[in-house]
């Protein structure tokens, strides 16, 4: 049985939560919780659920450098590494996502309220940085000759 594959947008005050069906067929977002409580959540989450890879996002550059918030994320990255060494947990560029993420928000016809809402904007990039990994790893092993 597959485990799912659990995808974080991490930033200053909020981690967004996308997951993908244990199948690894669809990204779904999970929630967003205020990153004082995103361990809590990590370990109630992985006791309840198999999770086979955590995927962080990665905030980069247009010149595909390491942005500023890295400077915040390394060390919660390397903490997930140090909490849960059995999980492997990977890195996607995530340049895009919070303006795809409003772009998907405008396409779903969400009034400016609802697209003002932080959190939500929070659980649709997770879910887009889960959406890219997925589609990234599909490809990948599709191109692997026999």
């Amino acid at each position: 049985m597959m485990g799912r594959i659990l995808a974080i947008d991490y930033g200053q005050k909020r981690a967004g939560i996308a997951v993908t069906d244990p199948l690894q067929l669809i990204a779904n977002g999970l929630t967003t919780v205020h990153v004082k409580d995103v361990w809590e959540f990590l370990l109630n989450y992985l006791k309840s659920e198999t999770v086979d890879c955590i995927v962080v996002g990665e905030p980069r550059t247009m010149q595909n450098q390491p942005s500023d918030a890295a400077r915040f994320i390394e060390p919660f990255v390397a903490r997930l590494r140090k909490n849960f060494p059995n999980l492997k947990i990977e890195r996607m560029d995530e340049r895009f996502t919070s303006k795809m993420a409003h772009d998907v928000m405008l396409t779903g016809g969400l009034k400016k309220l609802q697209r003002q809402n932080k959190s939500l904007v929070d659980t649709i990039s997770a879910t887009l940085i889960l959406q890219s990994y997925m589609h990234s790893t599909q490809n990948s092993s599709q191109n692997l000759t026999p």
